[in-house]
Parts: C-alpha cells; structure tokens; sequence
C-alpha cells in the first residue's frame, strides 16, 4: 500500500498540475505534493520490516507474466527517502525562482519524482523499466524548454545516452525473461537465473545492463553527457538530476545487476574498477580547473560516485553497507551545493568563480551554511560523508574478489586530496578576501533559504555523529543481496 502511495500521489498531483493555470498556485500545489510524500515515506520507515503495508503485488500485465510488483527494503527505503526529502527542500530553495509557463514546470517535477520512486521500488524487472522512462521523459522536456542557451544541444546528447541505455537495457530484461523457468520478469525470477546461465552469457547480459546504468551514474568514459546537461538544466532540474537520478544507475547495479549475473560482474570487476579510478581522478583534477560553479560541481559528483560504483564492486559487506549510506549523504550534500550555486547565481547573475569574491562579508549566514556543506563534501570527521567514505574505502582495501584492492585503495584516496583541493579553493576565491564591484551590493539569504541549508546542515551533523539508524535500516538488506553477489562458477 504504501509504495503504490508513493508513486500514485506525486502521479496525480503532477497530472492535476498542468491545469493549474497559476504560478503562485502551481508552486504552491507542488510543494503541498511533495510534503505529503514525505510524510507518507516517514510512515513506512515507522513500520516494522515485516508489516504487509511496505509491500503490494497486483496483477499488471498477465499475459507478459509482468506483475505491478513493488516493496520496500533496506535499500529502497534510503533512496525513497532521499526522493522524499529532496524534493520539498528543491521546491522550498527555488521558490523565487521564475518559470515561464510555470504550471508546467511544476508538474513535470511531480512526474518525474513519481517515477523515480518507482524505480527504487519495483521488484518486477519490466516495471522496474517502465519507471526507468518515465523518470527520465520529463527531465528531457524539463532541459530542453527551461535551459540556457546550450540547451537544445545539450539535451538532445543527454537524450542519446540514455536512449541507447534504456535500449540495451530493455533488450538484456528481455532475454533474461525468456531464460526463467516460469517466463517471469519477477526479482526472485531473475535472481534464480544466477545459478543456471553459463559464464559467457552472464557475461554479454552484463555489459547490456551495465552500460546502461553507467551512462546513468555516469562513470568514465559514458559521463561526457553530463557537465553540460547539468550546466544547461534549470538549477531545480539539474538538484534532481545530481542528487536523485544519478541514483538509479547505482541502484540498478545493486538489485539487478551483480545479484542476476554475479559471474559476469566478478569476471568484468577489474575493468569496471579500473574505469572507476580512471574517472575520479580524471573527475578530480578537471573539477580543479573550473572556473564555472556548476561544472565543478558536476565533476566533484563524477568522483563520488565512481568511488561507490568501486565499491559495489569489491562485493565485501562493509563496501556495500558504506554505499546504500553514501547514496543518501551524496544526494544531501550535492543538494546542498547545488542550492548555493543557484542562490549566486540567481544574486549576482555569474557562476563564475574569478568574478566573485568576498561573499562572507555581505553573506555570513550563506558562508557558514555552505562551509559545512563542502566540509561534508570532502567526507571532514563528525560530517555524514565521512562515515559513508570510510566504509566504501575499508570494503575497497578488504575485497577478495580482486588482486588489486590496495592499489584500488591508494589511488581513490588520492582523490580525497582532489576533493579537498578544489572544494577549499572554491571556498576561498568566492566567500573569503576582497570583495569587488560586482559583490560589494550583495545581501544574504532569506530566510526559506537559511532554514533548507539549515535543514541540510543538521542532517549532514546527525547522520555524521549517529549513523546507526541508517545502518540499522539497511544491514539485512546488505547481508541478502552479498549473499547473491559472492555466487562463482
């Protein structure tokens, strides 16, 4: 009941949403929507594992043997509440933000947190597809009408990337279906497949799946469609793509693609790993030459993930604990930065960082906020990053799966020093030293603003000081799904 909740109400309030002819009223409706999903996933993160309210399997589409089929675990339940929380803080940072046709915009929002979420809780894999796409379908609409100037060019490449993902995904769904006994496209259908499909067929069926979901995370070399998709997207737009879309690749890593063809995935680790590291440091050391704001913040995001996606790889339990709690710390800390550039931007009309300066003097409360936020970025002790980092290191340095776990290790944490570089240097040329013609006019944030950085802040100190909870979420989850991963021929 309570997953059909969370995709049925953004669903329909996203529908109503194009008839509300009014802009005031269209934000209004979206972040009404938005709060009552939040509410609705805070009711199910009360309920206990077990209750038959966390879980709905009706019939879809009988003659596919595809079933509306969808449930929260662990790991669904910290990428619905990352959708959940996300979402009104997005709607509350961006209020003043102006929209042409804005009803519009709105309501495109709402259809695309409708499929997000219900990517994250489909348990039947043609479902899982259908909300691929329409996650992603309002996103290309939302790019290429309320851009920049690049916009058309830059959302028609996002819209070939994942239009040949979601091609080769749909085709390796397809094959994996025909091999079930029972001609399912059911989880625990796919997952017996993991046992009975030959290494070489593993192997093909998971660089379908895979290049699918890299292109989506992105890692290196499938990533070139996102710092100028992100640049180009209207800032709302580019918090959802960076905070919360970037998930569904590593989601679909997870739950339907190590557990259905571990062979493939042990067999291609290595590669995989290696094209991780090769992208956080490239990642890293381009991040450390932007002069734009939001391309620096694109490529920081590149490193992050990568490093999870090396993770996931290293099948080790402390690695995979450390990236169900990285992808909700990731999501709040990249948000958090992402409201920060669209707060300058949107002030002084520049993401340039040579023609800023000085901000902390006209800005205080904007200086404070957003220092925790990029001392979280750069995983800084007592901040929520730093638990989720130190775990994916330990599972990276303690894999078995591969010869090359130090060297993996070594050359991620070096990383680490990128990160810290570019970030503080960003710190000091915008808010620190002089202020110039252009900055000296500058006032600081209004209060909606300060209390979603605020918001941000606590939950970057909470989750830093007492991660427990989240772990506790996601512990059995984690022992389930190692236990379908660590299957070799």
């Amino acid at each position: 009941m309570i997953p059909v909740l969370l995709i049925v109400i953004p669903l329909v309030t996203g529908l109503v949403g194009f008839l509300i002819k009014n802009e005031g009223n269209a934000r209004g409706w979206s972040l009404l929507s938005s709060i009552v999903t939040l509410i609705v996933a805070l009711w199910g993160l009360s309920l206990a594992k077990t209750s038959p309210l966390l879980a709905a399997n009706v019939e879809w589409l009988p003659d596919l043997g595809s079933r509306f089929a969808v449930g929260l675990d662990g790991l669904s339940k910290i990428l619905v509440l990352l959708t959940a929380v996300c979402f009104p803080l997005i709607f509350i940072a961006t209020w003043r933000d102006q929209y042409k046709k804005a009803w519009n915009f709105y309501a495109l929002m709402l259809l695309s947190q409708a499929g997000l979420i219900g990517v994250f809780v489909a348990t039947d894999a043609l479902l899982f597809y259908f909300f691929w796409e329409l996650a992603l379908i309002p996103v290309y609409f939302l790019c290429s009408q309320w851009g920049g100037e690049r916009r058309i060019q830059a959302t028609f490449k996002f819209f070939i990337y994942t239009f040949v993902g979601s091609l080769l995904m749909l085709v390796g769904i397809i094959w994996l279906y025909w091999q079930t006994a029972d001609h399912s496209f059911s989880m625990e259908s796919f997952y017996a497949l993991r046992t009975k499909l030959s290494g070489a067929d593993q192997t093909w069926v998971f660089w379908l799946l895979f290049v699918a979901f890299a292109i989506k995370m992105p890692i290196w070399p499938l990533h070139t469609w996102q710092p100028e998709t992100y640049e180009q997207s209207p800032t709302a737009t580019t918090m959802v793509l960076s905070a919360i879309m970037v998930k569904m690749g590593l989601f679909g890593v997870i739950r339907w693609l190590v557990p259905v063809v571990p062979v493939g995935s042990w067999a291609w680790g290595d590669t995989v790993s290696g094209a991780c590291i090769i992208g956080m440091v490239y990642a890293s050391l381009v991040a450390i030459k932007q002069d734009d704001l939001k391309r620096l913040i694109a490529y920081s995001s590149i490193a992050h993930v990568g490093l999870m996606c090396l993770a996931i790889f290293a099948t080790t339990e402390s690695g995979l604990q450390g990236v169900m709690i990285q992808l909700f710390n990731h999501g709040i800390n990249i948000l958090g930065m992402w409201i920060v550039v669209d707060l300058i931007e949107r002030q002084f009309g520049t993401r340039k960082i040579s023609e800023l300066g000085g901000l902390a003097q006209k800005a205080p409360a904007l200086a404070i906020l957003l220092v925790v936020v990029a001392l979280a970025n750069v995983a800084l002790p007592l901040t929520n990053a730093f638990v989720g980092e130190f775990l994916l290191f330990s599972g990276v340095f303690t894999s078995t799966a591969t010869q090359y776990s130090v060297v993996f290790t070594v050359v991620a944490a070096l990383t680490i020093i990128l990160g810290a570089v570019y970030t503080l240097n960003m710190i000091q040329r915008v808010f620190y030293g002089n202020t110039n013609s252009l900055t000296e006019k500058g006032v600081d944030i209004k209060m909606n603003e300060k209390l979603v950085l605020g918001a941000i802040v606590v939950l970057i100190i909470v989750i830093g000081v007492y991660p427990k909870p989240v772990l506790a979420m996601t512990k059995e989850t984690t022992d389930f799904l190692l236990s379908k991963m660590n299957y070799k021929l």
